[in-house]
């Protein structure tokens, strides 16, 4: 009788074991799948990072956009007067006649 109690004393040790570290593992991967580097949290952030360079990309296109026009503009093969005389007044530091400068 006393190998049964004995057999009984060991197994109720035993037997908390494997759930604990059954329900810590599961708590750990469930925490890594919510904030861990490729959890669900940084898919957010990287998600709205994404979003801000998609604007800043457009914004800097639109930007190049606007700076070929003006290099084209200035070319040899390509002469537009209004520009050609707003960068020479510009650089030469001079007004039409009709203009009122204001410094």
């Amino acid at each position: 009788m006393s190998r049964t109690m004995s057999m009984k004393r060991k197994t109720p040790g035993y037997g908390l074991i494997l759930p604990v570290a059954l329900f810590g593992f599961g708590g750990y991967f469930a925490f890594a799948a919510v904030q861990g580097e490729y959890g669900v949290f940084r898919r957010v952030e990287l998600e709205a990072e994404r979003a801000v360079l998609d604007a800043e990309l457009s914004m800097l296109s639109s930007e190049v956009t606007r700076m070929q026009d003006r290099t084209r503009r200035l070319s040899d093969n390509y002469l537009d007067l209004d520009l050609l005389d707003e960068r020479a007044r510009i650089v030469l530091g001079v007004a039409r006649v009709d203009e009122i400068v204001i410094e």
